[in-house]
């Protein structure tokens, strides 16, 4: 499996609209993405804990192969893009990595 990590790391100008992301575009995500999504999971820091946390959001999507996540980026990944404005100002942090 490959899972495509994208962070958004946690600044003190850090605008991030966590209803709009929920309810518009991870909906988005998965209806352009359809069955080539293998899973999905979305991790939110630990608001007024003394904890590291140097990302605010990290959303995980999983692809059966890198081809596959490759294919969808191509085909969908402007459109995906260009709502990036409508939920927060920070620049994501992308990783790519085989899990198992």
């Amino acid at each position: 499996m490959i899972k495509l990590s994208v962070m958004y790391p946690k600044t003190d100008d850090l605008k991030f609209d966590m209803a709009y992301y929920r309810e518009t575009h991870v909906p988005m995500v998965r209806r352009l993405i359809g069955s080539r999504l293998k899973g999905f999971s979305l991790d939110q820091a630990v608001a007024g804990q003394n904890l590291p946390t140097p990302y605010a959001v990290i959303a995980h999507l999983l692809f059966e192969s890198l081809e596959v996540m490759q294919s969808v980026l191509q085909e969908h990944g402007p459109a995906l893009t260009a709502d990036i404005p409508s939920y927060t100002n920070a620049q994501a942090v992308i990783q790519v990595s085989e899990t198992s």
